[in-house]
């Protein structure tokens, strides 16, 4: 008989949560999991799930506009904003029910209350002031946007948690941030009929991505009428006596809008859980330390998803709880593997990306080839939309093998779960060439390059 009253205890009830109980469950142990709030994580409740119903949203006044080069005629169109909030929810509340359903079949003891660590093996449940043993620990509480509390006037703003129950959709509103939460909102907002205007501390938004698709889409949303102002940043915010929010900015003064969204990073959702008390570590931003095998220092806890802040994606914290699940319960060492991710900006237009940026392969190989293609999608020819696709593909010279794959346009992030496929296998640009075209699309491209655009030898483009 086990000496703990649980062989395995979670704390968080998001993607890699969930994922790690109920499958612990289905082999036969004994498992609890915690969530003080509800089921589903960031992702589901607050974040890539809404957003991307947002964002579909956002774009049907761009279908309605390129209807009429197809010969439809669309009558009068207008958007209740109440209405998409009530089908979101909706469609939140199904999700949330299939994960406690999951939970509940695999045998899952569901604990609706916060819970923080008390030892190596313990957990006190703050609701009951219960406290728990457990074989084997898993923390997976995620992260929350930074609050910035240290800009005056940050208490007038909200995150993008907020963002998706506002009561009324304001006039107008200024996103204060340059990554994908901020660059997605403003594009969504702005779809929504919202005067958008975005401003970003750094030079061009979008850090991490290639130079080409940061450049493409800064274009592209500036020509819908976003308003993007870069190398500068909020100072204070203010409320005014009629109700709008004054804006002091670096370089562009006082801006007055009706609201304001702080997209300016997340933090790992470690204070007050106790880890203290067991001795774990954590670094400087408050994220979980963590070993190859999500083990942390302390042998047994473990740590999984946007906690340990390694890559925040769901997908990652689903593939970090099934390593966890083959290493601790299956006598099979497993190690997340978190290189050539596939990912995508649910912008407009969308990017999609999987492995090096042209200029990460340049600092990297010797030689690179650079096949790049820019052309006017075949919906926009009828529509007489004035939008540009962009394609990359990034070859180490030595070996050939394709590096990087990015797409600005349509349907991009579809398009990048399978180049990830195709980078994962090592794929060469050879194997690219002799592949065949589907026509017509715009993925051809990607298969009909067959002559580089332009070299980089030793970072100087040749």
């Amino acid at each position: 008989m086990s000496q703990f009253d649980y062989d395995l205890f979670v704390i968080g009830g998001g993607s890699g949560g969930v994922r790690s109980a109920r499958v612990a469950a289905s082999l036969g142990k004994k498992v609890a999991i915690a969530e003080e709030y509800r089921f589903g994580g960031t992702c589901v409740i607050r974040g890539c799930v809404p957003k991307k119903l947002f964002v579909y949203a956002s774009q049907y006044h761009e279908h309605f506009e390129d209807a009429a080069g197809y010969g439809w005629t669309v009558g009068e169109s207008k958007f209740d904003w109440p209405s998409l909030i009530a089908a979101k929810d909706k469609e939140i509340d199904r999700l949330e029910g299939l994960y406690r359903k999951g939970l509940e079949n695999a045998g899952v003891e569901i604990l609706e209350t916060r819970a923080e660590i008390t030892g190596p093996h313990s957990v006190r449940l703050v609701k009951g002031g219960e406290e728990v043993t457990a074989e084997r620990i898993v923390v997976a509480v995620g992260g929350a946007p930074n609050p910035h509390a240290a800009l005056p006037g940050y208490e007038h703003c909200i995150s993008s948690n907020e963002a998706f129950h506002l009561e009324k959709l304001p006039r107008s509103i200024l996103i204060a941030g340059g990554g994908y939460i901020a660059v997605e909102f403003a594009n969504i907002f702005h779809g929504l009929g919202v005067e958008t205007t975005l401003i970003y501390r750094g030079a061009e938004i979008l850090s991490r991505f290639d130079q080409d698709m940061r450049r493409g889409l800064h274009e592209a949303m500036e020509a819908k009428g976003i308003r993007i102002l870069c190398h500068d940043h909020v100072q204070k915010v203010t409320k005014s006596p009629a109700g709008n929010l004054e804006v002091d900015t670096i370089n562009h003064g006082r801006l007055v809008v009706e609201q304001v969204m702080l997209a300016l990073g997340r933090d790992p959702n470690t204070k007050g859980l106790g880890l203290e008390a067991a001795g774990v570590e954590i670094n400087e931003r408050g994220a979980i330390v963590v070993d190859q095998y999500s083990r942390t220092n302390v042998p047994s806890i473990f740590a999984l998803g946007d906690v340990t802040d390694r890559v925040q994606l769901t997908p990652v914290a689903i593939h970090e709880a099934m390593c966890f699940i083959e290493t601790e319960y299956k006598n099979n060492p497993t190690s997340p593997d978190h290189d050539l991710i596939a990912t995508a900006v649910f912008s407009q237009p969308e990017i999609g990306t999987v492995g090096l940026s042209e200029e990460a392969a340049a600092k990297k190989f010797e030689e690179i080839e650079v096949y790049r293609a820019q052309f006017r999608p075949m919906k926009a020819t009828l529509s007489g939309r004035a939008e540009k696709m962009i394609m990359k593909l990034i070859v180490n010279a030595a070996d050939r093998k394709v590096v990087g794959a990015h797409i600005l346009g349509h349907d991009a992030g579809e398009m990048a779960q399978l180049l990830g496929i195709t980078l994962k296998a090592g794929c060469t640009k050879d194997d690219f060439d002799r592949t065949m075209a589907v026509h017509p699309t715009a993925a051809e491209e990607l298969v009909t390059m067959y002559s580089p655009s332009y070299r980089v030898r030793n970072g100087e483009r040749v």
